[in-house]
Order: C-alpha cells, then sequence, then structure tokens
C-alpha cells in the first residue's frame, strides 16, 4: 500500500486522521457482519486518499470548534431541522445535544459519499442503513435528551407519560405504529360515503356501481382497479376530495372493484386468479351492467399493474374492446424502483417463495402491516420516528388525517400472488418482455392499442416518475404522460377546488423522459383538469341519467361500501 492510500486499520499509526479513520473503520464492521453484503468484496470500498480523510476531518474539527465556543459563550441555539425547531431547543444543554448530533450525521453521510463504490445497489443499501442509524440516534427521540417531551410532562402533571405508554400498548398488540388513530374515521360514514350498491362479488372482489351525480351521463362508464395492497378508499375519502364522486359529477358512470383483505382462506390465491377471477370477471361484469362493451378503464399504483396485465391476456385471446386506459403512478417498466430497490434480490425472493409462496413450503400471506412499516421506514423522520416522539414520549394523539387513516388500513397479500410480482416485476423485470406466461397466455402489453394516459408525480419515491414514464414505449396506442406534483398518494389526490400544487404537461411524447421534462409546460392547480378534459374524448355521447343500479343477473346485494372494505 503506498502512502496516499488508506485502509480501515491504518490509524493506529497515526498516519492518519482518527476520527474519519474510526468511521470507516465503523462501517467496514457494519458491512462485515450485515447479510445484504454477504460474499461481495467490500475491502476495496473502505481505502481512502489520505487527502479526503484530511479534508474531512479537518472540517469537522472547525466545526466542532464552533459549536464549542458557542456552548461555553452561552449563546442559543437556533435549528432549521424541525425536530429541534421549538423554543426549547435554544438553551445550551438541548442546543448542544442537537448541534452535536446534527454535525456528526453530517459528517457520516459525507463519509459516505466519498466511498468508492461503484455497484449501485450496495451503496444504496449502506445509506439505507446509515440513515436509519441517524435517525433512530437523534436526541429527540429519547425523553432525558427532548426538552419538549420533558416540558410536556411537568405542564400535564405526569400524565403525558401515562398516556405514551397508552398508546405504544396499543400500537404493540396490533403490530405497528399507527399514524392515525383507529377510531379517527369510520369507514362508509366519514370515509368511502360515496352512494353506490355492490352488484357482484366472488371470493376475491366485490364490484360497486355508484349512484349518478349529474343530469347527464357520458355512454361510456368507467371502470377502476385501485391498489390490491391498499383498500380502495383512497379513491373515495371524503366527499370533497373522493375521485369516484368527482368522476361522478363529471358525468362518467362509475365501476370500482374493491379487493377483499386475504385471509389464510384465501392464502393460495395466485396473479392469475387476480386476473383471471378479478379483474377480467370485473370488467366483462361492468360490461354487462352497463350494456357498453367498451368502458373506459383506470388503475392506480399496483392496480395499474394488474389492469394492464389483464388488457394484455384479453389482448391476447382477441378481446381489445376498451376504449381508454388511465395508468395513474404505476409501474410496468420497474427499471429504477426507488428505496424500494435495497429490499430485493434472489435471496429475499427465494425466502418469501419457500416461506409463503408454496414453492417448496408452506403457502401463507404476507402480512399488511410489514409492509406498511416498511414504506413508513423509507423515510424515517417524516413516516416513522416523528410519531414515536408524538405520540409515546409526549402523549399526543395523532392528527386526524384521511390519508394517514387509509395508510394505516392495511391488509394482507396472498403469498403466491405476492411471490410472484417480487420475482417478475421488481427482481428480473420481465413483466415487458412479451414472454412471460399468464393465464395461458403471452402477455405483450404492446397489444394493448387503446389510448393511454399515464400519470406519473415528480417526488413518488415508490414509483419514480422516469420508470412510470417508460411506460409511453410499451403500449401500443397513442399515449398522453402528465407530470404532477408532491407524492405517490398527494399528488393523486388533488381534488380542483383546493387549487393546489401544479403538473406539467407535453403533448409530444419522447424517447426521453429528460427531453420531455425540459420541454414540459408547468401548468397551476391539478391534474384532474387535464385528465377529465382527456377522458370526455374517450367517453361517447351523453346522455339523461338513470339511476337502476345492476341488472335482474346482478342484483343489488348491499349498499356501498360494502363488507369487503371493512374486513
Amino acid at each position: 500500500m503506498d502512502n496516499n492510500t488508506h485502509t480501515f486499520n491504518s490509524y493506529w499509526s497515526g498516519q492518519v486522521p482518527f476520527i474519519a479513520s474510526f468511521a470507516v473503520q465503523q462501517l467496514r464492521l457494519w458491512v462485515s457482519t450485515n447479510p445484504w453484503f454477504t460474499g461481495q468484496d467490500y475491502n476495496a470500498w473502505f481505502e481512502l486518499p489520505r487527502g479526503t480523510l484530511d479534508a474531512l476531518q479537518s472540517e469537522y474539527q472547525q466545526q466542532w470548534g464552533e459549536l464549542g465556543q458557542q456552548l461555553l459563550s452561552g449563546q442559543p441555539f437556533s435549528f432549521e431541522d424541525r425536530r429541534f425547531a421549538s423554543g426549547n431547543w435554544s438553551q445550551p444543554l438541548f442546543g448542544s445535544l442537537a448541534a452535536f448530533y446534527l454535525l456528526n450525521a453530517g459528517f457520516l453521510l459525507k463519509l459516505l459519499d466519498r466511498l468508492p463504490i461503484e455497484e449501485k445497489k450496495p451503496r444504496k443499501r449502506l445509506l439505507y442503513l446509515v440513515e436509519q442509524a441517524i435517525a433512530a440516534g437523534a436526541p429527540s427521540n429519547f425523553l432525558a435528551s427532548n426538552p419538549d417531551a420533558l416540558q410536556r410532562v411537568v405542564d400535564t402533571q405526569g400524565s403525558s407519560l401515562l398516556t405514551g405508554l397508552l398508546h405504544l400498548a396499543s400500537d404493540l398488540q396490533e403490530g405497528k405504529m399507527r399514524q392515525c388513530d383507529s377510531d379517527a374515521f369510520e369507514v362508509g360514514v366519514d370515509l368511502a360515503n360515496t352512494p353506490g350498491e355492490v352488484v357482484f362479488e366472488n371470493a376475491l372482489f366485490q364490484l360497486i356501481q355508484y349512484y349518478p351525480q349529474s343530469d347527464t351521463q357520458y355512454q361510456r362508464p368507467v371502470f377502476i382497479v385501485p391498489p390490491s395492497i391498499n383498500k380502495y378508499y383512497i379513491l373515495d375519502l371524503r366527499p370533497d376530495n373522493s375521485m369516484v364522486r368527482h368522476l361522478l359529477q363529471q358525468g362518467h358512470p362509475v365501476f370500482l372493484m374493491s379487493w377483499r383483505n386475504f385471509d389464510q382462506a384465501h392464502a393460495a390465491t395466485t396473479w392469475d386468479d387476480l386476473i383471471e377471477t378479478g379483474i377480467i370477471t370485473g370488467l366483462n361484469v361492468t360490461r354487462e351492467i352497463s350494456g357498453e362493451g367498451r368502458p373506459n378503464c383506470i388503475g392506480f399504483c399496483i392496480g395499474g399493474t394488474l389492469l394492464s396485465t389483464a388488457l394484455a391476456v384479453l389482448a391476447a385471446r382477441g378481446d381489445r374492446e376498451i376504449a381508454s386506459v388511465s395508468l395513474l403512478t404505476t409501474f410496468l417498466d420497474y427499471l429504477d424502483t426507488g428505496p424500494i430497490d435495497i429490499f430485493v434480490d434472489e435471496q429475499l425472493v427465494a425466502y418469501r417463495e419457500r416461506t409463503i409462496g408454496g414453492i417448496d413450503g408452506p403457502i401463507g400471506l404476507f402480512k399488511g402491516e410489514d409492509m406498511g412499516n416498511t414504506f413508513s421506514l423509507l423515510r424515517p423522520n417524516d413516516l416513522w420516528w416523528n410519531y414515536n416522539v408524538d405520540k409515546y414520549l409526549k402523549g399526543q394523539k395523532p392528527n386526524a388525517l384521511d390519508l394517514l387513516f387509509w395508510n394505516n388500513d392495511s391488509t394482507n397479500l396472498p403469498g403466491p400472488m405476492y411471490c410472484w410480482y417480487l420475482r417478475h416485476t421488481y427482481l428480473q423485470n420481465d413483466l415487458k418482455s412479451g414472454e412471460l406466461d399468464c393465464c395461458g397466455v403471452k402477455l405483450d402489453l404492446h397489444a394493448i392499442e387503446a389510448p393511454a394516459y399515464i400519470l406519473a408525480t415528480h417526488d413518488d419515491h415508490i414509483v419514480p416518475w422516469r420508470s412510470a414514464y417508460a411506460s409511453t414505449a410499451l403500449l401500443g396506442g397513442t399515449t398522453r404522460f402528465v407530470l404532477g406534483a408532491s407524492g405517490h398518494i398527494a399528488g393523486v389526490i388533488n381534488p380542483p377546488a383546493r387549487e393546489k400544487r401544479h403538473y406539467w404537461t407535453n403533448d409530444r411524447v419522447t424517447e426521453d423522459p429528460e427531453l420531455w421534462f425540459k420541454d414540459a409546460r408547468q401548468l397551476s392547480g391539478s391534474w384532474w383538469n387535464d385528465w377529465f378534459v382527456w377522458l370526455a374524448e374517450h367517453a361517447g355521447e351523453r346522455q339523461p341519467s338513470t339511476t337502476p343500479i345492476g341488472s335482474a343477473h346482478y342484483p343489488a346485494l348491499e349498499p356501498a361500501p360494502g363488507r369487503y372494505v371493512k374486513q
């Protein structure tokens, strides 16, 4: 080793800066004991030039010294980080704890950024682990070092501690950290209360037909496939932000699938079952009841993936009779799966196949609580530790927000379906290959020749917008791509009356998403306005609204929202 290269143990000789070297050593030790990195040659990751370590430590020592002087002189601290934003953190003791924590956190991230890790997934995994450790170690997470929580103990004469323990016991019993109390809303009363009837059900789903909310209606209904990993009412929250209600008010007849919350009795359900017995059945029932053979189809998140699969299966059978397809924050090409990519590899998928997928092992369920907790930890400061602090340390009741209530109302997935999905999308990305077998045919997404409206959201960490954009090259019909502001949920559920956010449009769909974005026009307000105009062009003629629900063959079974969504 030459004099300009550092390995993790060379600091013992005093030849390199101690603090930076010690941090490198700890990262290397962490990697060597983590199964994520088993079998990888990671030694080269921790070789840094001497000059890099010198510069990092010099900057660290300068900032450390400045904070020390601030502490000794009794100057108040101030922070932009909202975890330490209150005036209680300005006093020297607690302020210095927060300041030195932020200094060390920034130092670790800068060090990690300079490690010569060329492979993308190992770098992302190490960054994830470091960010989790940093988030967990914040002084705000501990009662003794959180002045806001201590002040609340005094103000409530200790009752906040008891309330916090009760919140903790309730969450432990439920198996998840709730971001909204389970009694904050009631499905069918406060949420999912758009009038309608269940007109069909089988073991997998209920089909809801909604009553008209306009004097005239379009000829063609919309058929909606929501995600199977959450309850459908993300599309029918409260009246002011219900996409279902807005579609009805625009004059669209609406049919919507409500997936059941799968239990052990339905654990053997496969991906093919969801396509054949689920979506294809629901689409055909919609056609029969409405008397219209070419509905407009809408899929949200994995609901869009399932819908596209079903339409490709039908196309392979010679049935291409749909008026249009709208895919909202949907993967078809899993070229970049965002932060979730760190969890998926052959080892994980094979483990799931053995333990719940029925491949040389038992059949079981993938629990909704596990998925919910995983998604929350992708943004630990925003969706995990802040709720721990507010609920457990301060004893505060979470805000009653409909989106958070829905987010905590998780559902289970059947093991075989979940394992098929993991392997053929996130791991192998062969849904787009044209060679994948499904329901007895080869899947060819290009055979979907109907006009397509593809929505992505700019800050989506679940379906990165460039991956959603890749769908424009996979479908066989004309496509319109629109990019909304915000993230996976808030960017989609954005009713026009609120006049919030903005969106980008560009009539020219290019091969390169960056070129599309460069030439796109930014418009204020909700993307729903653009979508409603596009959807109307494919909805047929308007006619007087009629109220009959169902048909002689498919009578109304029970009022919306139905039993399945309440399971």
